[in-house]
């Protein structure tokens, strides 16, 4: 009898790269569809350039580091689509190509490729927009603009976000219907709510994410701004704190990048409240109102600790000591 000798995965399941990602995908398709109607085609445009370019890095990292194709599993494509949807639909089409660029070349190639970048590659693509041009972050078109593909930056009439005004500290004029619908000012595909967490509930229901760190880093945020309401209206300012800027979206489709997050059940909870308490200090505290670019980028250096503390015992060893 022959017995063959292999390296493990033994059991294999039906998921693949390439299947994760197209969910990841179809997942966001709603939050586009959202962006694209209530901002026009220049959503879709800037889309589709921040993609492309994703793609284009993504080939040259598999000709020049990898030495083979990755461009199939569809990881570019989620880059891409993902910094698309952080961005204002106003960005020059060229921002939105540096920032997936620097994405997929840096923050992924660099560090070897899928599966082994420390930091989210579409949040640190926006962190790198925001360091260097900061002022074309900032400025958001208002919700029902219609900006064509060929319009300019000065053809969008320019308006503050939900967050801005709560800045002041003052409740924003939208109300809660317009921001879970999405009829309101930011970015493409911060603004509906509703979207968001259809997406979200389609990646739970297909076992491609956990719901432990968006329920942590969600239910973290909300206690947090409940406790610490500014105003008298508690309830209200910790909903639009929910549904204002990118925490639904940085719950269920950035804080759980498989890479950049912790692999052990209660490291996942610890790392999704870790996520909630630095949005919160962020946006009570910081320069800008949203803070759940650097929030989760912080919390993704510190997962290898995270995972490192949470691990669970071996079997046949005690706390503290070697088998």
């Amino acid at each position: 009898m022959k017995f063959e000798v292999t390296s493990s995965p033994h059991i294999r399941g039906k998921n693949h790269t390439q299947r994760i990602m197209l969910d990841v995908i179809l997942a966001l398709i709603p939050a586009l569809a959202v962006g694209v109607w209530h901002f026009g085609m220049r959503a879709f445009a800037v889309t589709v350039v921040s993609i492309g370019a994703a793609l284009a890095a993504e080939w040259v990292c598999g000709l020049v580091l990898y030495h083979r194709s990755t461009i199939k599993d569809l990881s570019a494509v989620v880059t891409g689509l993902l910094l698309a949807l952080t961005l204002p639909v106003t960005v020059p089409y060229w921002t939105a190509a540096v920032g997936s660029i620097f994405a997929v070349l840096v923050v992924k190639g660099f560090c070897g490729g899928l599966g082994k970048n420390i930091f989210n590659p579409a949040l640190a693509g926006r962190a790198f927009l925001v360091l260097l041009w900061p002022v074309y972050l900032v400025r958001y078109a208002e919700a029902g603009v219609k900006l064509s593909v060929t319009d300019s930056i000065a053809d969008a009439v320019t308006s503050a976000t939900p967050l801005h005004h709560m800045q002041m500290p003052a409740l924003p004029e939208e109300s809660l219907a317009d921001m879970f619908f999405g009829n309101i000012a930011g970015s493409i595909g911060e603004v509906c709510t509703l979207a968001l967490l259809a997406g979200g509930i389609y990646l739970i229901w297909r076992g491609v994410i956990s719901i432990r760190i968006p329920a942590a880093y969600l239910g973290t945020v909300a206690v947090l701004t409940l406790v610490f309401s500014k105003g008298d209206q508690a309830f209200a300012w910790m909903l639009y704190n929910l549904f204002g800027g990118g925490v639904v979206l940085g719950a269920f489709f950035m804080a759980t990048d498989y890479a950049s997050s912790p692999v052990t059940p209660k490291g996942q909870i610890l790392y999704g409240a870790g996520c909630g308490i630095l949005t919160v200090i962020f946006r009570y505290f910081g320069l800008f109102p949203e803070g759940v670019t650097y929030a989760i980028l912080l919390m993704n250096a510190c997962v290898w600790a995270i995972d490192s503390w949470t691990a669970p015992r071996r079997f046949g060893t005690k706390k503290g000591k070697a088998l």
